[in-house]
């Protein structure tokens, strides 16, 4: 069937695909909620300001009450955001996958592949084949921040906590979990666990993996660090089979944070073997076990016959990629791949339509964004910040580019997150306040290139493109794309020094946490290590919420 034959699949019918879950996530019913106008439930009308950030963002607390409560904080926060825009905000992204009838699996709205989650179907649904965007950039599950690396190492390695299809905290390594007091909690740590060669899992293991991602000096300079932000370090409990976690401060959402980040390694395995030998090999507790590696090619694993729940209902995982879409959907169509990612929206009635493959898609956790860095001319300027939002029509970019396969926003934070502000609209279509705007700012006649990853995301060119199309249709501005291997782009953008940043680049951050404080932190503070912004004001507010309780 040719494009043009292929009717258009739009929200309603996805949202039939998606089914309960993604009713569910288009509610909000993940985990956010409170009040609006910043948690100010008080607020008089004349103190609150317009949607959009035209003034500049002068957003101080003189302006309107301090909040009360943590949520308020990051509503704030969130404002804050949305007025200096260091970012161009864009969409949710909707996660479309096919799959094949050979299978029985549902998408999560994570975006993580659980393979132990899969069940054959047919007598050839025993061997599965993933089918992503991307490879691994190794093997070192605390040593990256790519999903797609994710939907490889954590078929192998565990947490403490997991979140169940649903979003719910589960226990995985840890059998119980506790607050002794502010900064401090206890997990309980489960016995009969065997690591994939042989050695049994300890207390001392689960110690020194959490210090490895939070503390430098134990082993490597982690990236995710701030994943579990606020953590300072772990230690054995004398006398107990467990292990006590020290945070700075109360750390709301510590538990949250476990329940998503901080895979557990073998601490002897780790300490024997050089970094090279540990990014490309595995020895973790979990359902498949790491058969073949072939870096940038494919990753296959066998079912782990020895693992401490039931095995896996599937025998192999082989885990390969391709940056092209097209040559994804063709792969699940000739019976190649078992489960394909981000599918096009153009592609949706192809898969349906053919015997034997079906859609199985979900609104993610995932914000898709254009961060433009403060320290750079011409992004160092609230003002042509401000005007590259002016300049996009974001809802023809939904209806045309993702075929309104994506929500629009206006803050970091998505709907139905904790700390979402409810009051914030996405900047309106204004080519003449844009073009208004960049000249206020003084760079008038600027050249910007906006770098952008092929296929990591669902039509992200084709994104990027657009946006910059839009920017280049201003009379003051010429604006141009830069087509980037994911892997090259994501490694400058997460190596913790801001000055390997492209000026502007597309991106996107999945937050499995639910809490607004895990994008927000990260990717804004001062002090994140993927951050392309700097601004007193924000960090106040962020400090402020995270030293208060979590009203979820």
């Amino acid at each position: 069937m040719s494009d043009k034959d292929t009717p258009n699949v739009g929200r309603r019918k996805f949202l039939g695909f998606a089914g309960t879950a993604a009713a569910t996530a288009m509610a909000g019913c993940g985990g956010g909620g409170g009040t609006d106008t910043d948690g100010e439930q008080n607020m008089d009308d004349t103190d609150t300001p317009t949607d959009s950030g035209g003034d500049g963002g002068d957003d101080t607390p003189t302006e309107r009450p301090e909040p009360e409560t943590r949520d308020g904080y990051l509503q704030r926060a969130n404002r804050r955001a949305h007025d200096q825009s260091p970012w161009v905000f864009l969409n949710r992204q909707y996660s479309v996958y096919g799959k094949s009838a050979d299978i029985e699996w549902e998408a999560r709205a994570d975006e993580f592949i659980d393979a132990y989650e899969i069940s054959p179907a047919t007598d050839s649904g025993d061997d599965v084949v993933i089918n992503q965007s991307s490879m691994d950039s190794g093997l070192d599950p605390q040593d990256h921040r790519e999903t797609p690396t994710d939907n490889i190492v954590l078929q192998a390695y565990e947490g403490l906590l997991d979140r169940d299809r649903e979003g719910g905290i589960v226990n995985k390594l840890a059998t119980d979990y506790s607050r002794i007091e502010d900064g401090l909690i206890r997990f309980q740590i489960r016995s009969n666990v065997s690591f994939h060669s042989g050695d049994n899992l300890t207390p001392e293991d689960v110690a020194y993996s959490i210090n490895r991602i939070v503390d430098p000096d134990t082993g490597i300079a982690s990236p995710q660090q701030d994943q579990l932000a606020g953590v300072t370090g772990a230690e054995v409990v004398d006398g107990e089979r467990a292990v006590d976690v020290m945070s700075e401060g109360l750390n709301p959402i510590v538990f949250s944070l476990f329940a998503s980040y901080g895979p557990i390694m073998n601490k002897s395995w780790v300490e024997a073997n050089e970094n090279s030998y540990v990014n490309q090999n595995i020895d973790g507790t979990g359902p498949f076990v790491l058969e073949t590696y072939e870096q940038d090619v494919q990753v296959v694993f066998n079912r782990n016959d020895n693992y401490w729940r039931e095995a896996a209902e599937i025998s192999s995982l082989t885990v390969t990629a391709s940056s092209e879409a097209s040559t994804r959907v063709n792969s699940l169509l000739s019976d190649e791949s078992d489960i394909i990612v981000n599918v096009p929206p153009q592609e949706v009635s192809r898969i349906e339509n053919n015997d034997g493959t079906s859609i199985s898609a979900v609104p993610s956790t995932r914000v898709i964004f254009n961060a433009m860095r403060y320290d750079v001319e011409p992004f160092d300027s609230a003002e042509f910040r401000q005007a590259v939002n002016y300049a996009i029509d974001l809802e023809s970019i939904i209806e045309n580019v993702l075929d309104t396969f994506g929500d629009p926003t206006a803050q970091p934070t998505l709907d139905g997150f904790f700390g979402y502000n409810g009051d914030l609209d996405p900047y309106p279509y204004d080519p003449d306040e844009a073009e208004a705007l960049v000249e206020a700012s003084g760079y008038a006649g600027v050249e910007v290139e906006l770098h952008t990853p092929v296929g990591r995301y669902l039509n992200d060119v084709e994104i990027a493109q657009a946006v910059a199309g839009y920017l280049d249709d201003l009379p003051n501005v010429t604006a141009s794309v830069n087509q980037r291997d994911f892997s090259a782009l994501a490694s400058e953008v997460t190596d913790g020094n801001l000055e390997t940043n492209p000026h502007w680049y597309l991106l996107g951050w999945g937050n499995e946490t639910f809490d607004a404080s895990q994008t927000l932190i990260p990717l804004l503070t001062s002090d994140g290590n993927l951050t392309s912004w700097s601004d007193e004001e924000f960090d106040r507010l962020i400090s402020e919420a995270q030293s208060l309780p979590s009203e979820q």
